[in-house]
């Protein structure tokens, strides 16, 4: 796979350490359980697969190389490069501007954008809309795009199913600008609607079955369906697409029982589940799948507490939060300072994004054993700060060098 040029400031050599050695020993990726390191009274597992992935790194290595490549000029991000706190102020203290937050409000009117300047688009694409805007201004959308790759295969497939007669579901959180950008490009081809999670995509399938009213659909599923989009005859062809971050467990059980409900309804045998239903599963982004399945590696080992490091608005990192505490405490941060000392630790609610104060949250055993994972947007570097922090409080802080040494 492609090595990126990413600053160094988001690299870690302890974690490049345990990546490389986990790497060649397991080329193939099969083994997804996780790293001990051993401070003692203190043991840190790692997750097999965290951090950065390939749509991440691409992303950060195009926009930092588009600041470095034109001084003087303007630059604007449509909206946040990635989900991470970090990189994000690190753009803006380059002097990157953001013309949109991340749920799409716009900070500075797109009529003050000149041909004359550069606008990066995120990680998670954007809409035809704006992609053409851009273009209409004269400013090169495909020069400074820096879409996940696996977000635009999900495009692809989306195309290539619109092409053989099907709507399309998107299992999505309908905010998110990776769902936005999706919806906008399957819509732009086919009738869409978006589905947040199993409990809506029943309410869909009343649809299909006909057991609920075709009116009430225009209510349920307000701002989430295509324009034009016809319950009667829309509904009788699908095919599911996804929101590359989300659960890939979720996804594929959408996918599952909107099949069987094809199945039933149409009264379908194998050989023609195609007239009404198509194959998507190969939409699911590899990140998501390895660090969802390290995580389940990770949750094996009997531990007291599990630690999730990400943005708290990053969609990926909050699933892995959400794996974790269904076995154990688990605190999400962003960074190390959330650890305020031994004592406390500023938690954030994956669900709701509020922040609250632990006490005790590393007990009062006379050993601790913590399970660690990262979003995908996340840096190598915090990750190693939060574990020298805690190795600290277990007077433990001067082995990380030695397992630095021991994983080279």
């Amino acid at each position: 796979m492609k090595q990126f040029d990413v600053p160094n400031i988001y690299r870690s050599e302890l974690i490049s350490a345990i990546k490389n050695n986990r790497k060649q020993a397991d080329k193939l990726k099969k083994d997804f359980s996780p790293t001990l390191l051993d401070f003692g009274n203190l043991k840190i597992y790692l997750a097999r697969h965290f951090g950065f992935c390939y749509g991440v790194e691409n992303a950060i290595e195009i926009a930092f190389r588009t600041i470095d490549d034109n001084p003087g000029k303007r630059i604007f991000l449509l909206s946040e490069m990635i989900h991470n706190p970090q990189v994000n102020h690190d753009l803006l203290s380059r002097g990157v501007q953001f013309l949109q937050d991340t749920h799409g409000h716009q900070l500075i009117d797109f009529d003050t954008i000149t041909s004359e300047d550069i606008v990066l688009i995120p990680a998670f694409g954007t809409t035809l809309a704006i992609e053409k805007m851009l273009n209409d201004k004269g400013i090169p959308t495909e020069k400074y795009n820096t879409t996940c790759p696996f977000v635009e295969k999900v495009w692809n497939r989306g195309e290539q199913i619109a092409q053989k007669g099907y709507s399309i579901v998107i299992h999505g959180k309908a905010k998110h600008e990776e769902t936005r950008a999706t919806f906008s490009h399957a819509s732009n081809v086919t009738p869409t609607v978006v589905v947040n999670d199993m409990e809506e995509t029943i309410e869909l399938a009343k649809y299909i079955t006909g057991e609920k009213a075709e009116a009430e659909f225009y209510t349920a599923f307000k701002g989430r369906y295509s324009e034009g989009f016809n319950v009667k005859t829309d509904l009788q062809k699908i095919g599911v697409i996804n929101q590359t971050t989300q659960l890939a467990t979720d996804t594929q059980a959408i996918a599952d029982y909107l099949k069987q409900v094809m199945i039933q309804h149409y009264q379908l045998d194998a050989a023609n589940i195609a007239a009404h239903f198509a194959d998507t599963r190969d939409t699911l982004c590899y990140a998501t799948n390895d660090n969802q399945s390290a995580v389940a590696g990770l949750l094996k080992i009997e531990a007291n507490l599990a630690i999730v490091i990400g943005g708290y608005n990053s969609s990926n990192s909050s699933h892995l939060v959400e794996l974790c505490e269904e076995k154990l405490p688990t605190y999400f941060i962003d960074s190390a300072d959330k650890i305020i000392n031994k004592n406390e630790i500023v938690d954030c609610n994956w669900k709701t994004k509020e922040q609250r104060t632990v006490h005790n949250f590393l007990g009062n055993n006379s050993t601790t054993t913590i399970l660690i994972t990262s979003g995908a947007s996340c840096p190598d570097a915090l990750v190693e700060t939060v574990i020298r922090k805690l190795a600290d409080y277990y007077n433990a802080g001067e082995m990380v060098d030695q397992l630095i040494e021991k994983f080279k």
